[in-house]
């Protein structure tokens, strides 16, 4: 809350390459639309394979490891659970699916903060509640020496901290104060920072993480999985929290390396995206299918090159034998003759 308090008090100036990097991601976020219009089943792939992936990766930067032959089962079966790592890969999967299923009627609220919480930790004594001792995040050194690397906020503080968190993040929000992105990534270093749970914070962050991409339009975590890429540069992950968490109580830190962080894992997430899509093929008749849903969006006469455009991973030979098809059963006809003729839809 320390940051955006700040930038209540006074609005950032946004460093030079945190605008290139929102000037990258709000391209990627107009070719996600184009990819959900284009090939919905192509991103149905991807899904079940990023759900794997998160619920996996993010119980793992933690520690929390399973047998991997056992994945599978752990995530989508209803057998028996082995272990207690076990029981977190699931729960953390079962939060996963109500964000994507409910995002948008999700509140950003305490209450959303305590269930995420919950879930995450099934059967444990203090699974979705706040912590009731204050604490120190500690960090071991190769020669052996432990210090101490952030104070969180105490507990008694925390209840309040968390709803100031919640309640200026929409304000700055509704107010427009700051881009959207750039709240995204300063308020999940503030919830890091005030560390409200005894344990689990670092999962429920990054499902907070989620969460508030879906609310701002970026639904690139339902296909590729953040907590994956994270993980993959956790070394950077921690190292620019410690930078922002210097300070943070006095409110003399700097925000910026952790918040370019992450605003570049989101933008290694969405060219991923782009390089999956692309590299991911469509059986015949889901291809088949793809061309046919293309030419009921056009309300007007459409030359073939229009209708690739929309279907680009469709070949125009298999776009051309799908006309012929529609054609024979009356649902379009072509109007003139040659490579410049053009195709209507009937009725």
């Amino acid at each position: 809350m320390k940051t955006l308090i700040n930038w209540i008090q006074k609005p950032p100036q946004i460093p030079l390459a945190t605008v290139w990097l929102l000037n990258d991601l709000a391209e990627y976020r107009g070719k996600q639309d184009l990819f959900t219009r284009q090939a919905p089943q192509k991103l149905e792939k991807l899904r079940e394979h990023a759900l794997i992936e998160s619920a996996v990766a993010s119980n793992r930067i933690e520690g929390v490891e399973i047998d991997q032959q056992r994945v599978g089962t752990v995530i989508f079966g209803k057998s028996h659970l082995q272990d207690r790592n076990e029981e977190e890969v699931r729960g953390y999967q079962s939060a996963l699916s109500w964000i994507h299923s409910k995002h948008a009627a999700i509140p950003a609220s305490p209450e959303t903060v305590l269930r995420l919480h919950a879930m995450t930790r099934p059967d444990t004594w203090d699974a979705g509640a706040l912590k009731t001792d204050d604490g120190e995040i500690i960090e071991k050194h190769a020669d052996g020496r432990v210090t101490v690397r952030f104070r969180p906020v105490s507990a008694k503080e925390t209840p309040a901290a968390l709803r100031t968190l919640c309640d200026t993040s929409a304000h700055i929000l509704l107010e427009k104060q700051v881009p959207p992105l750039i709240l995204w990534a300063a308020q999940n270093l503030d919830f890091l920072c005030i560390h409200p749970f005894r344990d689990g914070n670092g999962r429920v962050s990054r499902l907070l993480l989620l969460l508030s991409l879906y609310q701002l339009g970026f639904s690139g975590g339902r296909y590729i999985s953040i907590e994956r890429i994270i993980e993959q540069s956790k070394v950077r992950y921690y190292e620019t929290l410690k930078m922002g968490s210097q300070g943070w109580h006095e409110g003399k830190h700097d925000p910026w390396p952790y918040i370019n962080y992450l605003l570049f894992t989101l933008k290694a997430l969405y060219q991923e995206f782009e390089s999956r899509y692309e590299n991911t093929s469509l059986p015949l008749g889901e291809k088949t299918e793809t061309v046919r849903q293309s030419v009921l969006r056009f309300q007007e006469p459409f030359h073939i090159t229009e209708l690739h455009k929309q279907c680009p991973e469709v070949s125009l030979d298999m776009i051309r034998k799908v006309l012929k098809e529609m054609s024979q059963s009356n649902e379009v006809e072509c109007l003139g003759r040659g490579k410049h003729a053009r195709w209507q839809r009937i009725g």
